[in-house]
């Protein structure tokens, strides 16, 4: 029997469930799958993005033993890199704001990193955070000479996001007619459907936007509650022929799917999740049966229980 064992935590990155939908999806629908990422070390799909950014620049030599990181983040990234950078030996300096999860914040501290808060406008996610927050940043990077990690123009992300596509193709053994997923930086949406496209030319793409912050479908700017996508920007790791349409959900019906997932599929996940879920399950209801539609569950409902989510 091969050995079960790994040699650290940084090895059970990755191997995700991928989970067919069964009784949240209305009659007349296609199938739907959805990668539980949740299943990641620290409940999360970041943690493959944190591991390839970190090896990569270790393979350059851009990181030096015992030195210091940077980013700024909405919890997810930084408790990634906070993991990886406790397992690695490194030292960690996450910028990010009391409009994030309190849990999220918490577990970066308990991987030991140091968090610096920038107070956000009425606990919203709006353009203007992201803006203090990067300019804290390269203060800190011209003061101190941190290394900076990039999430939102590292293309290394996507070696580690390749996997993910890899691991869908590999499990699913079908065509795909769908992959959807809200976008934040980017990485995770591109570095699947890279994979995915190279095994089905005719995949159509979808990223997703929060509705009331439709800067990729429209080019209006808002604020929203979703954590880890909408973010003001257009990511520069997302180039125009990286999906072929740009759809944008309600985040009150993203909720209400979050919701519905976990008391009927026992799927436990954040907002972002119920906003993936909600637009395939649309999608799906617009193709219809003998079709697939895959998204992502990006991350655990543990992350979110301080929150009204699951009030």
């Amino acid at each position: 029997m091969p050995s079960t064992t790994s040699k650290n935590a940084l090895e059970t990155i990755g191997n995700t469930p991928l989970v067919k939908l069964s009784k949240i999806i209305p009659a007349h629908c296609a199938d739907i799958y959805v990668k539980l990422e949740y299943f990641n070390p620290t409940g999360s799909y970041k943690d493959r993005m944190a591991l390839s950014i970190v090896e990569e620049a270790e393979r350059r030599g851009d990181i030096k033993s015992g030195g210091t990181l940077v980013e700024y983040t909405g919890g997810s990234t930084g408790s990634s890199l906070a993991f990886v950078c406790a397992v690695k030996g490194y030292h960690l300096k996450a910028i990010s704001s009391d409009a994030f999860a309190k849990e999220k914040l918490q577990t970066i501290k308990l991987f030991g990193a140091d968090i610096e808060i920038i107070e956000s406008e009425g606990g919203k996610i709006t353009p203007s955070l992201f803006t203090k927050m990067d300019a804290r940043v390269q203060q800190l990077i011209q003061e101190k000479g941190y290394y900076w990690t990039r999430q939102f123009l590292n293309e290394d992300a996507e070696i580690g996001y390749a996997n993910l596509g890899k691991e869908i193709i590999q499990q699913l053994n079908k065509p795909i007619d769908v992959f959807c997923a809200g976008v934040g930086t980017g990485g995770m949406f591109c570095g699947a459907s890279k994979e995915l496209k190279k095994t089905n030319p005719q995949i159509k793409l979808i990223a997703l936007e929060p509705a009331s912050a439709p800067l990729l479908s429209t080019g209006i700017k808002g604020s929203h509650r979703v954590e880890g996508i909408g973010t003001g920007i257009i990511p520069p790791l997302l180039k125009k022929d990286s999906y072929d349409k740009v759809r944008a959900i309600d985040e009150t019906k993203a909720r209400e799917t979050a919701r519905a997932l976990a008391c009927t599929e026992g799927i436990f996940a954040g907002t972002s999740s119920g906003l993936n879920i909600c637009a395939a399950i649309e999608i799906g209801k617009q193709l219809g049966p003998g079709h697939t539609v895959v998204t992502v569950a990006c991350d655990s409902g543990m992350k979110y229980l301080a929150g009204d989510l699951y009030a």
